[in-house]
């Protein structure tokens, strides 16, 4: 049996979940107390953040933290920073106010006038378009065509500037005099104090003010107790508008990031004198416009990824500790600047797990392609059910020292209607994409109703559903457990679109991704950093341990020729390379690099594929590629193929917020096939048919938020295999009716309930005239008479439950469940005679607490509305379809 089996199944797993905990000075009993909750929920981590607290990283500050210590320790517990006195990342605990100007965050602004000509003797006063400690890197005149673009013959006006006045006879002809200047002015007000990300000795300030204050303090417990640092959201907020996503070069009056040697690094990478090319990072204008916003973006991302994740990394790495975190990926934002860090893959390259977050309503069930309202106007919902995640997961298979871990902060700002429910379809979503690490948000500590962005998991003891958490918690502990360590199986490599999105327009990467999602052909994201160091073996590319079967570039006007020419030599030494849509329609020449453009686009026209982004996963299908298949289109259904040593592991869930799923799977793996159920941590048969050439195949059949877990392997038969359940479908369906009996009970009285009502109709508890304000338990007791002695392997089923509903049968428990499918095996419970059934059915708090960002959210019904009844096999046992929770 596979060592990782045995592990979930004896309950020795590892922990994979570091909520915050949110510290604001409280007393010493609220902070014990909250621990216990949390170790009491399953979880062996906290990560602790400032929210602000009053004293940070002074003697109140330390006494939390001591205390802190002093528990995790004797719980053998991990503790884990967020890494500055607030969020986000950068503040340097205040630091930067006090340091030099070589410290402090500069930038490149450009301005303009406009003239027209022929004009001898005409001057510009300037003097109001520079503001004190600027510095005035070059002044041009460029041509204007009537567009309003800007034409050729560049005209350098520097030295023609006199007390603020330049002095200029002007050519015939429109033209645009522009200033570009280096400037401490701009950016995010709010985020004026922050580091600079690209000096080194800048991102210095934040390690001597944070990081060396705990490793002072806490050196003994450095890789032991003390886990390591997290990173919320640091960025260069060079746009006024901080949370503005389409921040990029090419955005008129935005100043873009700078340090002091920018220019010389520019013209290094350019080839040949920039500095009078420099508007174009704003201003439309000739054929060097891309090259020029390429070249800008290639370096800025680069000196970040050197001088910020890069250089903290090194420190945490050299003192046994792990650095972590995520940036801003949000509509697009992992390729930009603004609150972006212009690449998702360099800024994270430095950091020892892969990291993303979701929060605020960016994942909801059903809306896959389909923006939705939320905070910040409309979501890309492509990107963030089809992208995102696998950012994470991709950068986490391809860094080595990631050792595979990707994580994600979930579940915080959704608002009070966020319950298990839905959060377990978000670790579902995030487990069968390759995150493997949770950051839950959040804990809080202050008292209820704490208006911070809600939900929070014990709400000093007013969230109803808290008892019930530990449920997902384990569930998640044990499916990361299974889906890390090993390798993850992908089909296909799709091109990261960052450096054509720099270039002009670009396919973004997500497109391709949902198309083979959708039909269950597994993939990962690789920048061209990789790209141009992978290898090709046996026909595959090979990066780290993953292993591709073919190459997909997502259409771009633009691609790079050190790109384009990497794509033609893998093409031409036989990995199968397929471009979506078309071929670019440009190489992207820097000058002094040229390499024979023509020569490369007929090479790359004869050594590639073209494929139509609806046909890319039939094309792909049609090669003979795939891990598993399903026998009709479920473009729902997501899966995940992972391997290790002894044991292959098959994760499949049903993303559709209403719809079961059914379909026929096709394996191609040998060994033995097992249910691996996490909430049960139980093994169950499962019933496959060996077919001509060895693949397997099963039915599947998925409830809305079901999952399921399939394990492969060797000496599976000699383990306790449960019975599956019978199916649904296959079976005899007794509807349990008679006389309810309701009560209820809140949080702070559970388990002392209140009677409400006696009624034969099952119903919405929570709807108008009944208990629309209501949060807590609803307890349902019925009883019912059964003459049938010879059931066996029969299922309770209760129908539609909103949302978490634990279940006793004649005093025995059945279990709980958090979502659907609402079905617990009942054979052991059930007895010939009279019978007594109780049902705790518990809804969240926004019934009571109707919160601001609940709002984005469609509310759903209370208490349990059914059918309920009790499933039994028809005469010849079940059909053998396969499920799971």
């Amino acid at each position: 049996m596979s060592e990782r089996l045995r592990q979930v199944l004896d309950g020795s797993e590892d922990n994979y979940l570091l909520p915050f905990l949110w510290q604001r000075g409280e007393s010493e009993e609220v902070i014990r107390t909250e621990l216990a909750r949390i170790y009491d929920s399953g979880i062996r981590a906290v990560c602790i953040e400032s929210r602000p607290h009053p004293d940070m990283l002074g003697p109140g500050w330390w006494r939390d933290v001591d205390m802190i210590m002093e528990e995790a320790r004797s719980r053998g517990m991990k503790v884990w920073v967020f890494d500055d006195d607030h969020f986000p990342t950068g503040h340097a605990a205040g630091r930067v106010k006090d340091a030099p100007a070589s410290l402090r965050r500069r930038y490149l602004a450009e301005r303009h006038l406009d003239a027209i000509g022929p004009a001898n003797g005409a001057s510009f006063l300037l003097n109001t378009l520079l503001q004190p400690e600027e510095t005035l890197i070059v002044a041009v005149a460029m041509t204007r065509e009537p567009s309003g673009r800007l034409g050729g013959g560049a005209v350098e006006l520097t030295g023609h500037i006199e007390d603020g006045v330049l002095y200029w006879d002007v050519p015939p002809g429109l033209w645009r005099l522009c200033l570009v200047v280096d400037t401490p002015h701009g950016g995010n007000e709010a985020r004026q104090d922050y580091i600079n990300p690209l000096v080194g000795e800048s991102t210095q300030l934040l390690i001597d003010a944070v990081y060396e204050s705990y490793y002072k303090r806490y050196k003994a417990d450095f890789g032991r107790a003390f886990a390591g640092f997290f990173s919320d959201e640091p960025g260069f907020y060079n746009d006024k508008e901080m949370y503005d996503f389409n921040s990029a070069t090419g955005k008129v009056g935005v100043e873009l990031p700078w340090r002091g040697d920018m220019l010389e690094l520019l013209e290094r990478e350019y080839g040949s004198p920039i500095k009078t090319l420099l508007p174009l990072l704003w201003l439309e204008g000739g054929e060097e416009t891309a090259a020029v916003r390429y070249v800008y973006m290639n370096v800025v991302s680069s000196l970040y990824a050197e001088h910020f994740s890069g250089r903290i990394g090194r420190w945490c790495r050299e003192r046994g500790v792990d650095y972590i975190g995520h940036v801003i990926e949000d509509n697009n934002a992992h390729a930009r600047l603004g609150c972006g860090a212009g690449h998702f893959f360099r800024a994270l390259w430095g950091q020892h797990m892969a990291g993303i977050d979701v929060v605020l309503h960016q994942l909801l069930p059903g809306f896959d392609e389909t923006p939705h309202v939320w905070i910040a106007g409309e979501t890309d919902s492509e990107f963030y059910h089809y992208g995102l995640a696998k950012l994470g997961s991709s950068l986490a298979h391809i860094d080595r020292k990631k050792q595979g871990r990707a994580l994600c902060e979930v579940f915080g700002a959704y608002g009070w209607s966020e319950g298990l429910k839905l959060m377990k379809w978000i670790t579902d979503h995030m487990l069968v994409r390759g995150i493997n690490y949770f950051v839950p948000h959040a804990f809080s500590q202050k008292e209820f109703p704490d208006q911070d962005c809600p939900p929070h998991f014990y709400a000093r003891g007013h969230n109803p559903q808290y008892r019930y958490y530990k449920l997902l918690n384990h569930y998640t502990n044990r499916v990361s457990h299974l889906l890390s360590g090993g390798r993850h199986v992908a089909t296909v490599a799709v091109l990261y679109h960052a450096e054509a999105e720099w270039a002009g327009e670009a396919m973004p990467f997500q497109k391709p991704v949902r198309e083979l999602l959708q039909a269950q052909l597994d993939c990962d994201v690789l920048p061209c950093d990789v790209l141009r160091e992978a290898q090709l073996e046996q026909g595959r590319l090979q990066v780290a341990q993953e292993s591709y079967e073919c190459l997909v570039i997502p259409w771009c006007h633009r691609l790079p020729v050190a790109v384009a020419e990497r794509i033609v030599e893998l093409a031409e030494q036989g990995l199968p390379v397929l471009f979506v849509d078309a071929l670019p329609k440009e190489l992207l020449e820097v000058p002094g690099t040229a390499r024979g453009v023509e020569s490369l686009r007929s090479r790359l026209s004869t050594s590639a594929e073209i494929v139509p982004l609806s046909e890319l996963a039939t094309r792909v299908r049609q090669r003979g590629m795939g891990d598993v298949e399903a026998a009709d289109r479920v473009p729902y259904l997501r899966s995940y193929h992972y391997v290790h040593p002894d044991m292959e592991v098959y994760m499949f869930f049903n993303e559709h917020p209403y719809e079961e799923l059914r379909t026929r799977m096709r394996l191609h793996a040998a060994g033995e096939l097992a249910v691996y159920r996490p909430f049960e941590n139980e093994l169950h048969e499962a019933a496959v048919q060996r077919l001509d050439g060895g693949a397997l195949e099963l039915e599947l059949a998925l409830c809305p938020y079901e999952s399921l877990i399939v394990v492969n392997g060797t000496q599976l038969d000699k383990l306790p295999l449960r019975a599956a359940l019978p199916d649904r479908d296959g079976s005899v369906q007794i509807p349990l009716t008679g006389l309810w009996r309701i009560s209820i009970a809140d949080a702070g009285a559970y388990p002392v309930f209140t009677f409400y009502e006696q009624t034969e109709q099952l119903g919405n508890l929570n709807a108008r005239g009944k208990l629309p304000d209501f949060s807590g338990t609803m307890r349902y007791e019925l009883e019912f008479d059964w003459e049938d002695a010879t059931v066996s392997g029969c299922a309770l089923e209760l129908g539609e439950v909103y949302e978490t509903a634990e279940v006793w049968l004649n005093e025995v428990p059945l279990g709980a469940a958090i979502c659907s499918p609402y079905r617990y095996a009942a054979a052991h419970a059930l007895r010939v005679g009279r019978n007594k059934l109780v049902i705790d059915v518990t809804n969240t708090l926004v019934k009571q607490q109707k919160d601001f960002l609940s709002r984005f959210m469609q509310q759903e019904p209370g208490g349990l509305l059914g059918p309920v009844s009790i499933c039994t096999a028809k005469a010849g046992g079940t059909d053998g379809s396969m499920h799971g929770y």
